[in-house]
């Protein structure tokens, strides 16, 4: 069977809330006692009885240290706590000023791009068109510069085309070079013919040897010319 938990309350009869509270104290001295011996705690009970009687257990030396100790921890969180809030307080103020210049630059920025211009004087209308000058002035500027910095890459990129191509013209001038000269080599070395001289009558052939000769010299040109004639001149003659 299960048992019920008993209801906590205050007893009436004088003589059982005494006896009660004799036994219960002395298990409470007993408990804190065990708990600073067993855990190494520092333990402070304090209790008064229904009549006034005070009943104090230490683990200390004395009572009183404890119970500065414990002020002082108390200060010192009390302190803490007063520091947190006034951290609080301090980031609620920053937050509320960063929210403040948010909205002002909003506005600034709606006022540059022409909106809200309705409530603006004309000192303010004035301060925004000077604002937009000198925002203009600073963003010709900043195009100009990147306009000389691609007008030098691209003076860069040209400078190192024309060395490649000048490295390149000299190597072509080198290779022509080098085929003139194989191909004067072989215009130096004269072609060899061989001339053979017939006649066409035929009782001459028979009584005519004929002649084969090594003429050195391009064909068609005056010298191999002047050799064929001077060749069949001779051969004529013979016959």
């Amino acid at each position: 069977m299960v048992r019920g938990k008993t209801e906590v309350r205050r007893i009436e009869n004088a003589t059982s809330r005494q006896v009660t509270f004799s036994k219960r104290r002395n298990g409470l001295l007993k408990k804190a006692f065990e708990l600073s011996v067993l855990c190494d705690a520092e333990v402070a009970l304090i209790v008064f009885s229904p009549k006034g009687k005070l009943y104090e257990f230490s683990s200390s030396s004395s009572i009183q240290k404890t119970v500065d100790r414990f002020l002082m921890h108390t200060k010192d969180v009390n302190i803490n706590i007063r520091a947190t809030e006034q951290n609080m307080q301090q980031w609620k103020a920053e937050a509320e000023s960063m929210i403040k210049k948010i909205e002002h630059l909003e506005a600034s920025k709606r006022k540059l791009l022409g909106e809200g211009l309705g409530s603006c004087s004309l000192e303010e209308l004035h301060g925004l068109e000077m604002q937009l000058e000198q925002s203009l002035i600073k963003i010709k500027e900043r195009k100009y510069r990147m306009l000389m910095e691609q007008i030098a890459q691209l003076k860069e990129k040209e400078r190192i085309l024309l060395e490649e191509n000048s490295s390149l013209r000299g190597k072509e001038r080198i290779l022509f070079k080098r085929n003139s000269s194989l191909h004067g080599k072989c215009k130096t070395e004269p072609p060899v013919q061989l001339i053979t001289l017939a006649s066409s009558n035929d009782d001459a052939c028979q009584n005519m040897e004929i002649e084969t000769e090594l003429i050195i010299g391009r064909p068609g040109t005056s010298e191999a010319r002047q050799q064929d004639h001077v060749s069949l001149n001779k051969q004529w003659s013979q016959v």
